[in-house]
């Protein structure tokens, strides 16, 4: 059967594939563009499979509201190099997939997977493709949804690796905006102390006795020398603790009461944090080529 250019069209627009991959696989279905779908769908598989074990470190964050502001969410999707994330077809997909957990609130990152994406296409499918077709291995790593009854969401994008979805009551949009900002800028950990796991603040606690016992110091001494030290590390970690990244003169805790706001929640991502990143010696990558060679 003869291939028209139409047909290739036709398949390049359904896949984003190449013209000569949907040439070749045209050709091998026999013109029948729903078999050459399916077959590229299964070597998109097996490619996307020799690649997951790669390490995919790089990526973007993305971050949508809802059109009737109750509720939020925010994504990363991960690739394996800078190259790849700045690309039309990975930053499409990540907003896709942004949008499908919106609109569909999944439970699990797996639950999206399997939602519809495009047509009868799943988030799961279209990344397979994706991979067939750009060669990196592509993970959509984490989502987080938020949903709210009376307050209000901002989000601040630094760049597109860093990304803070906060939801705030009774503040305007310049301060949610500021605020924002801020938890990008300084990492807290929570917004109030209460909040602050007790595991996380036994373990410091444990630390800085530990510390303060090789000062030889007697024990009552040590005891207030510990607590001075867990009220820093907690204003260390908590939002409402922190020296406010504009005014560092106020915390964001006065901050918030001066205008009459509080903060209800907020979630921070940074692209490829926690992820370990294979360490690469270019003098020693190129001295075993030479030696291959």
């Amino acid at each position: 059967m003869q291939i028209t250019a139409a047909m290739v069209k036709e398949l390049r627009e359904r896949t984003g594939s190449g013209m000569m991959e949907c040439k070749k696989a045209l050709q091998e279905a026999n013109g029948d563009i729903d078999t050459a779908i399916e077959n590229m769908r299964k070597s998109g598989l097996a490619k996307a499979d020799k690649k997951a074990g790669r390490v995919a470190a790089e990526g973007r964050i993305a971050i949508k509201t809802s059109d009737d502001g109750k509720s939020a969410v925010i994504t990363e999707v991960n690739c394996e190099t800078d190259f790849v994330s700045g690309g039309d077809d990975f930053m499409d997909f990540v907003n896709e997939v942004a949008a499908t957990a919106l609109a569909n609130k999944p439970e699990s990152v797996d639950a999206l997977a399997e939602l519809p994406i495009e047509g009868s296409q799943s988030v799961e499918d279209k990344r397979k493709l994706l991979v067939s077709k750009i060669g990196e291995n592509i993970q959509v790593r984490r989502f987080q949804l938020m949903e709210t009854g009376t307050g209000n969401f901002g989000s601040y994008l630094h760049g597109t690796r860093i990304g803070v979805l906060v939801e705030m009551e009774n503040a305007a949009d310049e301060l949610i905006k500021d605020v924002a900002m801020h938890i990008a800028a300084s990492k807290p950990t929570c917004v109030t102390e209460d909040q602050v796991p007790a595991e996380m603040l036994e373990k410091e606690r444990e630390i800085l006795i530990a510390q303060a016992q090789d000062s030889g110091k007697p024990a009552d001494i040590i005891e207030k020398m510990v607590e001075g030290r867990i009220r820093k590390h907690l204003a260390d970690i908590t939002l409402v603790g922190q020296p406010f990244v504009k005014d560092p003169d106020k915390t964001v805790g006065a901050l918030l009461k001066d205008s009459g706001a509080s903060v209800t929640g907020f979630v921070r991502y940074e692209v490829g944090e926690g992820i370990e990143k294979k360490q690469e010696n270019f003098a020693d990558e190129v001295m075993a080529q030479v030696k291959a060679s």
